[in-house]
């Protein structure tokens, strides 16, 4: 090992620490998050550009990995670090937020390129990360260590998606909000019960997040409140499906025009 890479080392390592011990408050919608948001837009379709520019599998293969390694990487050096800094117990530290499962999900996906798995990475993915990236439930700004990886893991997963959608031309099908219900449910069922064994609000399902989200409009009491969240959570499987059902429709009426005026002729 060389004595630069020792002394980039020490930089990061010091890097991490004042981000870690002199955390600036977030800011929503500031420029830094503004970036993130921008940058969740741009990247997966640069990466596709450069996919369908370069029509070579071994390079949709190396952005496969770099995305999936990039996330299981953050995830692993973010509980390490704060473990080490004393930040939070074990009890925070369990892989049970929906983002977590969202994460396994999409780089399941991405590998196998199963259907199936694309369906619940698309309605998580894109209708809770998604979320969480506009409206976050975080304290600490940039260059805080925790601002950074919280929009790497969450924002990882939109541009996983994105590109499947892109270069695979995956999509869901009705059949699709059914199947990814039973799985949220069972994320639910599990969850509920490690929220109530740690007192961790894991999916929020203890409590309303302390940011402000669309989760804050309902209820104070519990029982309706998590009643609620699976209207909500309904709600937004039938929006994101929504375009999808406006384009088979319009397909389907314009191949029935098609027909009849072949049929004409």
């Amino acid at each position: 090992m060389t004595v630069a890479s020792l002394d980039i080392g020490a930089w990061i390592l010091e890097f991490l620490s004042i981000a870690m011990n002199e955390p600036p408050e977030f800011q929503a919608y500031g420029l830094p998050h503004l970036t993130v948001i921008f940058l969740t837009i741009v990247v997966p379709f640069g990466l596709v550009a450069i996919v369908r520019r370069t029509k070579s599998q071994r390079i949709e293969n190396v952005i496969i990995g770099t995305l999936s390694a990039v996330l299981i990487l953050n995830y692993v050096v973010f509980l390490i670090f704060i473990r080490s800094h004393g930040v939070v117990n074990w009890r925070q530290m369990l892989p049970m937020q929906m983002c977590d499962w969202g994460m396994a999900v999409v780089i399941v996906a991405m590998w196998t390129g199963n259907q199936r798995c694309f369906e619940v990475a698309y309605f998580w993915g894109i209708g809770g990360t998604l979320q969480a990236v506009l409206t976050p439930n975080l304290r600490y700004g940039f260059p805080d260590w925790r601002f950074i990886s919280f929009f790497t893991s969450h924002c990882g997963i939109i541009v996983g998606v994105v590109f499947l959608m892109l270069t695979r031309r995956y999509r869901p099908y009705p059949m699709s909000i059914v199947r990814v219900w039973l799985w949220s449910e069972f994320y639910f069922v599990i969850t509920f019960v490690v929220d109530e064994l740690t007192d961790f609000n894991y999916g929020f399902l203890l409590h309303k997040p302390e940011a402000f989200s669309i989760l804050s409009f309902l209820s104070d009491s519990r029982p309706l409140y998590l009643l609620q969240m699976h209207g909500v959570a309904l709600f937004f499987f039938l929006v994101l499906y929504a375009p999808f059902a406006i384009y088979d429709l319009g397909r389907g009426k314009w191949l029935r025009n098609a027909g009849k005026q072949e049929a004409v002729l």
